[in-house]
């Protein structure tokens, strides 16, 4: 998520599709499936939790796999709204959108009552990055540096101040914190990078010295209860648009052996329990569409080349301008197909066209329905690791 969209309660920010449906293209990029020994795997799962993921997964029903895909938007000032569509569309996962200043005591109620709301508790997700990027802020919730102020000082600072933030967002229900950002900003691009660089949001502008911030980051917080999503990969640091605002968001520099990835390839060997994946482009590594669709980056580079296991997961599909070329529901239907797990979108209204796209493909294609049950039972994999399945160990 960008600062842009943190700011908007879900459902406020309406998009619509802008034009004919584009092709999308399977054709993989040579650099992206370049072969290479997997360097990124998530920690491997119990035999006893491998169980409890399948037999959850073994009774589920096409529509109750593809609303666990889905992670929707609610108002952090009234997030019970979304209680109902919880329960009718099975949503694998709420994202609490906007910045309140609310006590902890309110908001524990509220997600405990979210958390009550499904047949299979959701993940509750929010951006509390710091700086500028901060959901929740107030008495219970002190202000956290940004990560460029954080990238400055010492590791133990670091550790300090995500462990603290972690201990407060898990004692009121929250299980996933979508930070930290692994994107690296050249010193010569700074603040002209809309979406990262403006806000100080990188932990700094060499990959070597981010990555090592970024193995500080996961096990600290993941420590204190609170899985993370490292974003925005293949990286949003080099590019001169928003995509939440924007079309034109292209970095034509990365490939797929670029020191950028290197902050990526240190969260996931931390253990971080999930990915983000941009919505820009990426010309060296497809030509043919937004990352967020593209098979050779999300499972050629992402899951074969660095070999990672963990959750994947889509930056904003609703409002973000990025991906209006596309239809709602298609939206969902692509990131799944190019081997994503987990679509996030900040609007509650998308919840029901996204469910029924992925149903729809599910029901006529043999192979999306394999890859729709792979994708939940990621997502599943990754409630058992923070002990919200019933027979979670």
């Amino acid at each position: 998520m960008h600062a842009r969209l943190g700011w908007a309660l879900a459902g406020i920010v309406a998009v619509t599709a802008g034009g004919a449906l584009t092709a999308c293209s399977d054709r993989p990029a040579a650099t992206a499936t370049a072969a290479s020994a997997p360097t990124a795997a998530a920690p491997s799962a119990s035999p006893s939790s491998a169980g409890c993921v399948s037999r959850t997964l073994a009774g589920m029903s096409a529509e109750e796999r593809a609303g666990q895909v889905l992670m929707i938007g609610a108002p952090v000032d009234d997030p019970r709204r979304l209680e109902e569509a919880i329960a009718e569309r099975h949503l694998g996962g709420v994202f609490l959108a906007g910045r309140s200043t609310r006590r902890a005591t309110g908001l524990r109620a509220d997600i405990a009552a979210l958390r009550r709301a499904g047949k299979i508790t959701p993940l509750v997700a929010l951006d509390q990055e710091g700086g500028s990027v901060q959901t929740l802020k107030g008495p219970d919730f002190p202000l956290v540096p940004s990560a460029q102020r954080l990238g400055r000082g010492s590791q133990a600072k670091l550790r300090d101040s995500v462990r603290d933030s972690a201990q407060r967002l898990a004692d009121i229900g929250v299980t996933v914190n979508l930070a930290p950002v692994a994107d690296t900003v050249p010193a010569d691009v700074g603040a002209a990078n809309p979406p990262i660089g403006a806000f100080g949001r990188q932990y700094g502008s060499d990959p070597g010295k981010v990555a090592a911030d970024i193995r500080t980051v996961v096990p600290a917080s993941q420590g204190a209860g609170v899985l993370t999503i490292l974003k925005h990969f293949p990286g949003l640091g080099r590019v001169l648009a928003n995509t939440d605002v924007s079309r034109d968001a292209v970095d034509a520099r990365t490939t797929a052996d670029d020191p950028y990835l290197k902050p990526f390839e240190a969260g996931m060997q931390a253990g971080s329990a999930g990915v983000m994946i941009s919505s820009a482009r990426y010309p060296r590594l497809d030509r043919s569409t937004i990352a967020a669709f593209s098979k050779p980056i999300v499972t050629g580079l992402l899951r074969e080349r660095l070999g990672y296991q963990g959750l994947v997961m889509s930056d904003d599909l609703g409002a973000a301008d990025a991906a209006g070329f596309v239809p709602v529901g298609e939206r969902a239907v692509r990131f799944v197909a190019a081997g994503g797990d987990l679509v996030l979108s900040i609007r509650p209204q998308d919840a029901k066209p996204m469910e029924a796209a992925l149903v729809g493909e599910a029901r006529t294609s043999p192979a999306f329905d394999a890859r729709l049950t792979d994708a939940a039972g990621h997502v599943l994999r990754t409630k058992d690791r923070a002990g919200l399945l019933p027979c979670s160990a």
